[in-house]
């Protein structure tokens, strides 16, 4: 709620996630931290843990604004709303130490344009100011915004030791001795103007719980491999986490109403090619525009397909693609396109 009484939620998010370096105990893992120990740590985000689900390769928690994700060398949050994650570094890496990661291999914060800049709390009134924020713990950390500036944009802020490794290496002509990293991939899609018919099944008057909803919606079959836990809030508001043996998880956040309808998509599974995925999420919830983000490293499935989006959703579709950008980091690749809906073609499918 604003001053004047308005009502606004912010439902774009705040992704952030922490890859630690191996430890050279095998028995060192993230998921022994305890639960009043992240609540401490979500105390500082302004957020706390309403549902938890686990199996044998990651820990998913469903939060009060979102979801925050445990393996054993890595760690995401994602935050809506006014939410500050940045808050909660220092202490998540006083914690990452404590069990045997003292040091960050690959840092990620991202975001999306918020809607209403002037509700976020400091560290996040502005990209400018979480940079600054995070360049004191990384000084060696690159930020980067992808889009249009002064319409849809998504920012970007990335540390990782490989680029340090690669200048000294450079000048030192030391050979790193570094094993290859797991294959990594992460795929985003992020949703607005979303069909008010759909964004109703998100509604507590519609339905009396989260499962019914997610049946009702067909989030179940997006990748039916996944657990899902779910969460449906009052009056309205939707949270799910899906995780599967092979450790790889799906979150859906969704804020329904129509003046500042927002749905984000996330996952981490690994497939050659993502169109079909993309597809299937789209035509879930039907947005009247959306952005799409891809990260792969070199292991990845998903490394050397990203240049096949380019063509996506070209001739004869009833997208139309009006940005697309591409980036090549040290380690991964970064796909970023934005999409909005062609009513000309739209109109006669």
């Amino acid at each position: 709620m604003l001053e004047n009484g308005e009502h606004f939620f912010e439902g774009v998010e705040k992704l952030l996630e922490i890859w630690f370096e191996e430890s050279s105990n095998i028995e060192n893992d993230l998921r022994k931290i305890s639960r009043s120990d992240w609540e401490s740590v979500l105390s500082n985000v302004n957020c706390e843990i309403i549902s938890t689900s686990k199996n044998d390769a990651i820990d998913a928690f469903v939060l009060s604004e979102s979801s925050m994700f445990v393996s054993k060398r890595r760690w995401i949050l994602k935050t809506c709303g006014t939410t500050t994650p940045l808050k909660c570094l220092s202490q998540l890496l006083k914690l990452a130490e404590a069990n045997g990661f003292d040091v960050v291999a690959d840092l990620f914060y991202s975001r999306k344009n918020f809607t209403r800049p002037e509700v976020q709390i400091t560290p996040h009134q502005g990209f400018t100011e979480e940079v600054t924020y995070l360049d004191s713990i990384f000084p060696n950390g690159r930020s980067y915004c992808l889009g249009s500036m002064n319409l849809e944009c998504w920012y970007l802020y990335t540390f990782s030791r490989s680029d340090i490794k690669i200048s000294t290496e450079h000048i030192t002509d030391e050979k790193s001795v570094d094993s290859d990293p797991d294959p990594d991939q992460t795929i985003e899609i992020l949703m607005q103007d979303l069909d008010p018919e759909t964004m109703a099944i998100f509604y507590k008057n519609r339905f009396d719980n989260a499962h019914e909803a997610t049946v009702k919606s067909g989030i179940d079959t997006i990748l039916p491999s996944m657990q899902i836990d779910d969460f449906l809030f009052d009056p309205c508001g939707y949270s799910m986490n899906g995780i599967n043996d092979k450790g790889e998880y799906m979150t859906i956040h969704i804020t329904p109403e129509n003046q500042f309808s927002y749905v984000s998509f996330e996952t981490n599974v690994a497939l050659s090619n993502y169109r079909k995925l993309i597809n299937q999420v789209i035509n879930t919830f039907k947005p009247g525009k959306f952005i799409v983000t891809i990260f792969a490293n070199k292991c990845s499935l998903a490394y050397e397909t990203m240049k096949e989006l380019e063509v996506e959703y070209s001739k004869g579709s009833h997208w139309k693609r009006t940005d697309m950008q591409c980036c090549n980091f040290p380690s991964y690749n970064l796909l970023f396109a934005q999409y909005s809906f062609n009513e000309k073609i739209g109109d006669n499918l």
